[in-house]
This record gives structure tokens, C-alpha cells and sequence, in this order.
């Protein structure tokens, strides 16, 4: 697992479980995060539920023995439970020498420290022991002659790489375990080497490689093992973590491990002795699924992506084995989520719902690689949202049902962590799918539910396939009778008689999954229905149902709009007249002059705070809402100079970069830091560094750059251009930083490439990781971080994409910052992070004031109008810009990144590309192939985005094999999307109109596609003599007279083939009374190629 930093977090990540029956380990807090579990009954009668008796082991791998439920995770905690919602802690962490599972902790695994996890590096001064497993081996052979012990394999860490998986044995499941021996070691280097702060010579040698080659298991080292300058290769060898083991349908043990670094490997065990059986050679196979003479057979991730706690259940009901693994980062905001993948074989190849193996094809994206279970949400019944759920186990117990358990943040600013329970079923094509609400004793009715429990309003949840740390949005929708799906999605759906199967259609994606009616996760007594189902794009969707009175109804809707509408604004908002659960919406504005009730806004010199209220109604319902929004001051211009500004146009005769800010100081080229002339932004600083460079190359700021710096705290500013798609791009690496004179040397700040900025000084500190907007690849943008005595704030091109409040007081006492010595930019090792790998930067300023926000937009927009960007073109014509870039070469393939930029002053609707190619593209992300013939491609967008409004860019990547001794590139290329009729067989349009009232009703009109082939960001065209004077789903392109033109959102732009889209409106009869009017003469178009 990496290890994400600064305030330094002590869990780290581990895998699943295994075997007979499993289950995981306890913490308990003083306060529930969310309360619910078995009914009690307070004074006034009103059933409550009793608060679970919580448990936060960090990594739970579950194991069942006898009637017992056990959790082990990391950092040796463990916990039990008989009802797997009451869990009891019964370790005692690191204690030694009385440790509860180890007994003398530095003696018993003194094999495995040897290597890694005791005062050894990043685990100075005390222990890194992690990601345990437990099982019951009834084929173990214990030193006596007897058969059967518990097994609990485990795994010691030093730094992001070395790393060591040992097991020990017992008699009692609850210990203490005896030390056996340590198989599998990760790492290691070609010759002599030590990590810092580590006494530990790395060489391969001094690992149990010796010993299998001494005895003939292995016949030699593996050159894949190193880098090219003897270095562990962390691209194709995996970090030694995260034990999990598992039998087979036949009875074989078997172990995974590994996390991010090469990926997740399997082996062989041998029962009797615990130990694994080593390939001794290496294969390839058509799959992908490399076999490694040491390591085993890979079958998940590689090339350095992220993909740890891995998980394999077989189910003999489907035949399938079942492999989770977590991706992204473990901390609350480092967007961890728990995939899922299928294999008929334990060694794979495990396929998602979309049919990609778990193995990485290259050093490729690996967001929409396998079926995302769970995101970072919320439903209304929760106290507190959850986040960073992964590293799970699962099992199936002794009465067939299968659970998933793992550990969870909360959307609470913390990185406190509990475990969750949570039942899954099988759906109708054999996949498990997760419960919305953990488990609180409820079983599924197997002869399914009637339709009159399913119709109705449901909160809806889709986790999507983003590695983001963002919260998904919680959407409202309607199951109507008629088998429709209405609200901020529409489809239909339907559900299997006598059974719990059902399955929901959006923008035609199926989605296959169950009714389940259980207990959600309130305060109180509440059975409420839900359903949860997947489909093949690798998205989960979940449902939990409402049971709304017309009084409940307006609070509900008037509850939605929070995440509508912003706390401040700089541009229009969108202020809806229509709400959820059938409700109309009035808005009122205290101030219409600055922000009126439709929304416009007019901004002024300084911040104004405007009360909008929205008045909610449905039937005699009234519900009145307030929103405080601060429609943000505009500044013309900043009105302060940098003390600190290197524009990189300048340097003196001894190569330094001269400061154009009011203080004294060039900054020193270090490295291979150059200056070259860029086509966008002329003379710009370039950085490039192998993989794992370490303060090599990158600029030198001034040693006093922040002496003086106290009660106004201070700025960063600086265009940057990151290549986020090189293969050695480090997302922690340091866009700036500044130290206290190198590593572990503190006070320190730093902005690092994903834009988490941080300080930690004098005894206080911050730490801005939520960040809403990453940067892009490849594209100029301007950077800036601000921090002064109350936090510090981040934003990207004048906005605030992010902040972390705090008493920072302490920091800038005593000129404490002026420790702060080494200042860099693209460098910065307080931690041993690896320098930018490729980047480019312009007018990196710093100023001794916290700017505010308003100062920031100034800012950047003086930025831009002194030196404007252009979108990069090295081919442009056409109102397109077309960038080809070769991003990794090996053998005959090619991995390509293409740019395309809207140059033109009109959207380039539903775009595809025409371009010739001299090679056979073997995958592509972010774009599909529509045809291809010969050497000529029509790729065209996969549905987001599907536009390209002008002065943006889309970007799409792919893998190609070629012939020949040079790459091919792309040497043609037009865009070929263009607007055409549909014949008019191929739709039909159905009008209706409801709730009349007075001279107003409510209208609808149903795009039914009845070809085979989808209608693509459609337009409709009608005459209609009555007045459409709001509408929702769809959006009016022009008016005039009679003559409507109205195209779709972008939610609903196409129509699957033998589907439909619908859009509502409010309108206004033309002469009062009742009308007989119709839209008349439609005309639909398509943009399509």
C-alpha cells in the first residue's frame, strides 16, 4: 500500500480473508458514527434501535470458528463477535513483550524484522506489522507429529516497497502464535543499497532467493526484478503485503498478496507446512497474466497502480471465483473503493462485468477497470456520510449467505475508521451484489416482494467507476406502476414474479440486481425497501425507498436543493422550478440587484451575502427553505507586488534565474533543470526526472525565501503543466516545497502534483487533501495556495478547489518560518518523495500576504491577459487542434495519447475523428472505435464528454501493435460529426399534458427511438401555438413566434435504439381556459458521422 503522509497515519491497508468462513477484528469508539441494530423501546413507546457495539480493526479479514465471528487487521488488532453487528476487541496492538497474539513481539518475528518492520526507515521507533490472515489448516503438520493449527500469515513493512510476508501457528485461535518462517520478500536491489534511515542491506541476497538458489528451486535472479540501475522495479515486482489464502474447488491452498507497486500475485501453498510453492520459472501468457519464477502468477494491477487487500472467494453455487481489491489511497480523501472480478480458474484471468482483465494492459488508467461496489456517499437516514470504504474480506456462511466486511471513514474531517457488515446476493448472471444498509439481522424473502412494496419514491445512489475522494451525489427517483423510472434519472425497470430479481434500464445500461426490505441504518425501527443491482459498465447502483406524505414531500425536495444550490457563487446558478417528489418551486431573492430570483447575478466590489428562499409547495403543502449565498467581490486587479517572481525570461552570467519581485534573489538551476521556449508561454522552466530521482533536478529558491514571513501569512503562485500520464509520474512529487534542510526536517510547506497542500510548523498544521478539481495533463494552469494564521486554501485557475481551516497561530511565531531553508520547486523530499518526473513552470511568484480569494481571481486574471495561453496545436486546422503524443514504447506496441482542443467559436456536438493509422489498436480508453478499414479510423466519444465546447479539449488514449522498426503516428484526421435528419419512420413523438390548472398545466413530450440504431445528441424542432414558459429534462435552443427548437441535457442527449427520452414543461394556455393546442410538424435531428 502507499503510504500517504503528514499527519501521519498509522493504519495502513491489508486484504480480505479466506477459506472455511471468515470475518474481522474490533475497535470500539466512545461515540457510534451511525446508530442502529436491535429494537428497544424508549419511555414514549417509539421503537429505537440499540447502538452496535462498534470495533475499528483497520483491514478486517473475517474468519468464523464455531459459532464465533473473527476480525484480524492490521497493526496486530483483532476482534470478535457471535452476531457480526456487535464486535469485541480482545488484542492489545503493538504491546510487547505481553502481546496478545505474538507474546514477545521483536522475538517472535524477529525472522521477518530482520528484513522490515521494526525501527527500520518509516517505521522508526516502533512496528509496521499488517494485513493479517487467520484460518483453520486441518492439514498443517505441527512440530510434534500432530495435524491442524490455526494459521495467521502476515506481513512487516518498511517504506512504499520493502516489505516481507512471514506466518506463524497456534493451537487457539485467539493465540499466541508461534513463528514458522518468511516466504516471500519485496524490495530487494542488484547489489549493496540501503533505504534511508535504514541499517538494512537490500541485496537480494540477503532474502530466502539465496537459499531457493542454492537448493535449485529458482535457477537465478530475474532481470525484470531491477531497473536499469539495479534498483527494485516497482513496475513489475509487487510490494510484499496483504496476505490473503483460500481453498480451491478442488481443496489447493492458495495465496495472494501484493499491493500497488507490480500488482497482486498468486501461489501455491503447501498444506502441510504453510509454505509457498514457488513457480521456479517465468512464463507469459495470451491473457497477460505473467507468471514470475518467484513471485507467481500476477492477477491484478501492475505497472505501479494502485490495487491492494486483495480477496478470492470461490462460491461453488456459481462455480466463480470472486477476487476484490481496493483501489486509490486509504486515507478519508484518498478515494479508496473495493473492485470486483470473476474467474472459473483461481489463477485467473479475473474479468470484470465489461469483460477487462484485473491485470493491467500497461501503465494505463485503471479507474474503469472492475465492478466499483462502493463509493463515498450518503442517505438521509445517516448521521454522517461514509467514505474510503475497501481492503475487505468476504465469506459465505454455513446457511449460504455471502457478506462483505470491511473497513470505512466518515465524511467528518477525520480519519477514524470502523468496520462494516454488509449482506450480497447473487443476481441472475452470477454477481455478488452489496446490500445498501450493513447488516442488521434480516434475511431476503426468496419468494421476492409485491409490486405495491417496489413502486414509489427511492433515494438513489450511483458509485460510478472515479478513484475520487469527492462524495457521489444522493439523487431522488420514482418507480411508477407503469415500470417507468422518473426524477434526476429516467428508464424503466422491472422485477422477476416470485423472486427478488429485478433489474433497472438507464441511458440503456441494464442493471441486474434484487429487491431487499431491511433495516437502514436510522435512529428508529424502519424496514424500508431497497434495491442494489449492477451492470456492465462496472457501476453499482443503489436504492433506498421513501414513503412521503405531501407535508414530507416539500421538506424532502426542500433537503435536495442543498446540493443545488452554492454557498458562493461567481457566475449565474441555476435556480430549479420544478423539485423532487412532484413539487413546484418559487424563489424569492433579498437582494435582486446582485442576485434576482432567476438566478442572474451582477457581481460587485465586495462579497454580498443574499438570502434566497425557495417556496416549496405541493397540494396544500407549503414548505419555505433559505439559502445564505455570497455572491463574491471582483477585484479589477491585485494592487501588490511578489517579493519573490521568476519569470524565466532572465538569467545572469552564472546561469541563475532572476527575480523580478521586490527582494533580492535569483533562483539556481539544480540538475537537469533548463529553460526552453515554449509554443504557448515562451521561456519556461522544464524539469524531468527518472523514476525514484530524489532531489536531482528541480530550481533552487532563494534560502531566505520565506524569512519575515509572520502574522499575514503567505502565497504561492505559479503556472504549472503536469504530464500526468508518464510513467513515472508520482502523484505525491512536489510542485513546491520548502523544508527545514532536507528530510524529516521540519517546519515544512508544500503543494504536491495532486494539489494537496499542507504546512506543518512550530507545532501546528494543516493539511488541504479534498481537492474537487485535479489538475489536467499536459495543459497550462495556474496554481495557487494560499495559508495565514486561520488555514489554507488552493485553487486552479483563480478558483478554490480546495481548504483545511485550523489554528495556525503557532506557525508564523517568532519568524519560525524562516527554519524553512531549502525552497524548491518540482522537488521536495521531507518525506523522500521522488522529484516531478515531467513538468513545466512559468512566473512562479511568492508573496508574504495571504491573498484572498478575491486577490486570487485578480490574480490569475492578469496572468492571462499579460501572457494569454493557447491551447497546444501542433496540428491545427478546421477549428480543431490536434495533439498526437507516443506516451511508451516496448517491442511493437505503442501507447498514444491524443489532445483534441475546440479552436473554433462553435461546440463541436457528439465529436468523432476520422485519422489514418499504420497500426491495429488493440484497446482504447476514453474514446471507442465506430469503424475501421485498413488504415483508416472513425473513433468517436464514449458518451462523457460528448461535446467539446469551445476552448476545451478532450483527450483519449490507446494501445496499438504495428510492423515495422519506427511507431506509427496518426498522419490524417478531420472531424466528421455532423448534424443530419432523422427519417421520419425512424421516431415518433407522443404529447400529454397533466395537473392543469387555471391557464396553466404541465406538459410532456416522449422521444421514442424506433430504429435500431441510437439517435445521438438529439434536437427537436415543433410549432406549438400555446406558451412553454419552463421546461426540465431538455433545454429550448430558440423561440420564435410558434417555432420552438429544443435539444436534450446531457444526461439524456441520446436515445438508445428502441428506447425513449422524455422532458417536461410548465405552460401557459394562449387564450386562458382550456386548450386543444398539440405541437405540430416536428422535425428531429441527430448529430452523428
Amino acid at each position: 500500500m502507499i503510504k500517504k503522509r503528514f499527519k501521519k497515519l498509522t493504519s495502513c491497508v491489508m486484504a480480505g480473508s479466506i477459506i472455511t468462513s471468515l470475518i474481522g477484528p474490533t475497535n470500539v469508539f466512545a461515540q457510534d458514527m451511525n446508530q442502529n441494530v436491535q429494537a428497544i423501546t424508549n419511555s414514549e413507546n417509539q421503537a429505537q434501535v440499540k447502538v452496535k457495539e462498534r470495533t475499528s480493526v483497520h483491514d478486517p479479514s473475517i474468519v468464523k470458528d464455531g459459532d464465533t465471528y473473527y476480525v484480524f487487521g492490521s497493526h496486530i488488532e483483532a476482534a470478535k463477535s457471535t452476531d457480526l453487528q456487535n464486535w469485541t476487541k480482545f488484542t492489545n496492538n503493538y504491546t510487547t513483550p505481553n502481546n496478545v497474539l505474538f507474546r514477545d513481539l521483536s522475538k517472535n518475528l524477529a525472522g521477518s524484522f530482520a528484513w522490515a518492520g521494526e525501527n527500520d526507515s518509516d517505521s522508526k521507533g516502533g512496528f509496521s506489522v499488517w494485513a493479517p490472515n487467520v484460518f483453520w489448516n486441518a492439514d498443517y503438520v505441527n512440530d510434534n507429529g500432530t495435524k491442524g493449527a490455526y494459521m495467521i500469515y502476515y506481513c512487516t513493512s518498511s517504506t512504499y516497497k520493502r516489505s516481507a510476508i512471514g506466518y506463524a501457528v497456534s493451537q487457539n485461535i485467539e493465540g499466541p502464535y508461534t513463528y514458522v518462517d518468511t516466504i516471500m520478500y519485496s524490495g530487494f536491489t542488484s547489489g549493496d543499497s540501503y533505504d534511508t534511515g535504514s541499517k538494512i542491506n537490500t541485496n537480494y541476497l540477503n532474502t530466502n532467493i539465496k537459499e531457493l538458489i542454492d537448493n535449485g528451486t529458482l535457477t537465478g535472479s530475474n532481470s525484470k526484478w531491477f531497473t536499469s540501475n539495479g534498483a527494485y522495479n516497482t513496475s513489475y515486482s509487487p510490494n510484499a503485503i496483504d496476505p490473503e489464502l483460500f481453498y480451491d474447488s478442488e481443496g489447493t491452498l492458495w495465496m495472494t498478496y501484493g499491493s500497488w507497486s507490480g500488482g497482486v500475485y498468486i501461489l501455491k501453498v503447501d498444506k502441510s507446512t504453510g509454505k509457498v510453492i514457488y513457480p521456479g520459472k517465468d512464463e507469459n501468457s495470451d491473457s497477460g497474466n505473467i507468471t514470475d519464477r518467484y513471485f507467481g502468477t500476477r492477477i491484478s494491477g501492475g505497472y505501479t497502480k494502485s490495487g491492494e487487500g486483495a480477496k478470492v472467494v470461490y462460491d461453488k453455487e456459481t462455480g466463480y471465483y470472486y477476487l476484490y481489491v481496493s483501489y486509490a489511497g486509504l486515507a478519508a480523501n484518498g478515494g479508496y473503493n473495493i473492485r470486483l472480478f470473476r474467474s472459473k480458474s483461481p489463477e485467473g484471468p479475473y474479468l470484470d462485468a465489461a469483460g477487462n482483465n484485473a491485470v493491467l494492459p500497461g501503465n494505463v488508467d485503471n479507474a474503469y477497470s472492475g465492478i466499483k461496489l462502493i463509493g463515498n456517499y450518503k442517505f438521509d437516514c445517516l448521521d454522517v456520510g461514509y467514505k474510503a470504504a475497501g481492503h475487505n474480506s468476504s465469506f459465505i456462511d454455513s446457511d449460504g449467505q455471502m457478506y462483505l466486511v470491511y473497513h470505512t471513514r466518515f465524511n467528518n474531517g477525520t480519519e477514524e475508521h470502523q468496520v462494516r457488515v454488509h449482506q450480497m446476493f447473487i443476481n441472475e448472471e452470477g454477481w455478488p451484489v452489496v446490500a445498501p444498509y450493513e447488516y442488521s439481522g434480516d434475511k431476503i424473502s426468496e419468494d421476492g416482494y409485491s409490486k405495491d412494496e417496489v413502486v414509489g419514491y427511492y433515494q438513489f445512489i450511483n458509485h460510478g467507476n472515479s478513484n475520487s475522494s469527492a462524495m457521489i451525489d444522493t439523487l431522488n427517483v420514482e418507480l411508477k406502476e407503469d415500470h417507468t423510472v422518473s426524477g434526476d434519472v429516467s428508464g424503466t425497470w422491472s422485477m422477476k414474479d416470485d423472486s427478488y430479481f429485478m433489474n433497472v434500464t438507464i441511458d440503456g445500461v441494464t442493471y441486474k440486481g434484487v429487491f431487499f426490505k431491511q433495516q437502514d441504518e436510522s435512529k428508529y425501527v424502519s424496514k424500508v425497501m431497497t434495491f442494489t443491482a449492477l451492470g456492465s459498465n462496472n457501476e453499482c447502483i443503489w436504492g433506498s425507498k421513501l414513503e412521503l406524505k405531501d407535508s414530507e414531500a416539500v421538506q424532502y425536495a426542500g433537503n435536495d436543493l442543498e446540493a443545488k444550490i452554492p454557498s458562493s457563487t461567481k457566475s449565474d446558478i441555476t435556480l430549479p422550478t420544478v423539485g423532487t417528489y412532484n413539487t413546484t418551486i418559487s424563489w424569492y431573492s433579498s437582494n435582486p440587484s446582485v442576485l434576482d430570483s432567476e438566478g442572474v447575478i451582477s457581481r460587485t466590489a465586495n462579497d454580498e451575502i443574499i438570502t434566497l428562499t425557495a417556496k416549496i409547495s405541493k397540494g396544500e403543502s407549503v414548505y419555505n427553505k433559505t439559502f445564505n449565498v455570497v455572491v463574491k467581490g471582483k477585484l479589477e486587479k491585485i494592487d501588490l507586488e511578489p517579493a519573490y517572481k521568476y519569470d524565466f525570461d532572465t538569467l545572469n552570467e552564472s546561469n541563475e534565474v532572476l527575480n523580478s519581485g521586490i527582494k533580492d534573489g535569483s533562483a539556481i538551476l539544480v540538475g537537469s533543470a533548463s529553460i526552453l521556449d515554449d509554443k504557448n508561454r515562451g521561456k519556461v522552466l522544464s524539469i524531468s526526472n527518472e523514476k525514484g530521482a530524489i532531489k536531482e533536478n528541480y530550481l533552487a529558491l532563494p534560502s531566505d525565501t520565506f524569512s519575515g514571513i509572520i502574522n499575514k501569512g503567505y502565497t504561492i503562485g505559479m503556472w504549472v503543466n503536469v504530464d500526468t500520464t508518464d510513467p513515472n509520474y508520482f502523484e505525491h512529487s512536489a510542485l513546491f516545497e520548502g523544508n527545514g534542510g532536507g528530510q524529516d526536517k521540519y517546519p515544512v510547506t508544500r503543494i504536491s502534483a495532486n494539489l494537496f497542500s499542507r504546512i506543518n510548523s512550530n507545532g501546528a498544521w494543516a493539511d488541504a487533501t479534498e481537492i474537487s478539481k485535479p489538475l489536467k495533463a499536459n495543459t497550462w494552469q495556474y496554481v495557487t495556495y494560499t495559508v495565514n494564521s486561520e488555514g489554507i486554501a488552493v485553487y486552479v485557475d483563480g478558483d478554490e478547489v480546495g481548504s483545511a481551516k485550523g489554528n495556525l497561530t503557532a506557525c508564523f511565531a517568532d519568524d519560525f518560518l524562516s527554519n524553512m531553508t531549502d525552497v524548491r520547486v518540482g522537488s521536495g523530499n521531507i518525506w523522500g518523495d521522488a522529484d516531478i518526473s515531467s513538468a513545466k513552470f512559468d512566473n512562479v511568484s511568492v508573496y508574504d500576504t495571504a491573498l484572498t480569494d478575491q486577490q486570487v481571481e485578480a490574480l490569475y486574471n492578469e496572468e492571462v491577459s499579460s501572457k494569454p495561453e493557447e491551447p497546444s496545436n501542433p496540428s491545427e486546422g478546421n477549428g480543431i487542434s490536434f495533439n498526437y503524443k507516443v506516451d511508451e514504447a516496448w517491442e511493437n506496441y505503442v501507447k498514444s495519447t491524443v489532445k483534441l482542443t475546440n479552436t473554433s467559436d462553435k461546440t463541436i456536438s457528439n465529436w468523432a475523428l476520422k485519422a489514418d493509422f499504420d497500426g491495429e489498436i488493440t484497446q482504447i480508453w476514453n474514446a471507442s472505435i465506430a469503424s475501421h478499414d485498413g488504415n483508416s479510423y472513425i473513433i468517436k466519444n464514449s458518451g462523457w464528454p460528448q461535446d467539446i465546447t469551445t476552448g476545451a479539449a478532450v483527450e483519449f488514449g490507446f494501445i496499438a501493435s504495428y510492423e515495422g522498426e519506427k511507431a506509427p503516428e496518426i498522419t490524417k484526421y478531420s472531424i466528421v460529426s455532423s448534424e443530419q435528419r432523422v427519417e421520419d419512420d425512424q421516431y415518433k413523438v407522443d404529447f400529454s399534458k397533466s395537473s392543469e390548472w387555471d391557464n396553466g398545466f404541465n406538459g410532456e413530450l416522449v422521444i421514442n427511438n424506433n430504429g435500431n440504431t441510437p439517435i445521438e445528441n438529439w434536437v427537436i424542432e415543433f410549432d406549438y401555438k400555446d406558451t412553454i414558459e419552463s421546461i426540465w429534462n431538455a433545454e429550448i435552443v430558440s423561440h420564435k413566434g410558434d417555432h420552438y427548437v429544443i435539444k436534450g441535457k446531457s444526461h439524456n442527449a441520446n436515445i438508445k435504439a428502441e428506447n425513449s427520452v422524455s422532458f417536461g414543461f410548465e405552460g401557459v394556455l394562449i387564450e386562458g381556459g382550456k386548450s386543444t393546442e398539440v405541437p405540430e410538424n416536428y422535425i428531429l435531428s441527430e448529430v452523428t458521422y
